[in-house]
């Protein structure tokens, strides 16, 4: 199964994460198929491709809960 994951990046003390598209039995640090866009929790700024997104979606990716939530507030999902 394909899910669409936080990947975390950035500094000590200043995280900054990847909406990526991987497989659901991957490690979090693991390589992703696709990456998909950013989130920064620290600026609150949130940056994805949408139409990938709802391509992937379709095609049966699920997401996290935390990448749900983002979508939703973002309006790409309902």
């Amino acid at each position: 199964m394909l899910k669409l994951r936080l990947k975390k990046g950035g500094r000590k003390r200043q995280p900054a994460y990847r909406v990526v598209l991987i497989k659901s039995d991957a490690r979090r640090e693991g390589r992703p198929i696709e990456n998909l866009g950013f989130y920064n929790p620290i600026s609150k700024e949130f940056n994805v491709m949408a139409e990938r997104v709802k391509i992937r979606l379709d095609q049966g990716a699920q997401p996290t809960p935390t990448v749900k939530n983002l979508l939703v507030k973002a309006g790409i999902i309902n």
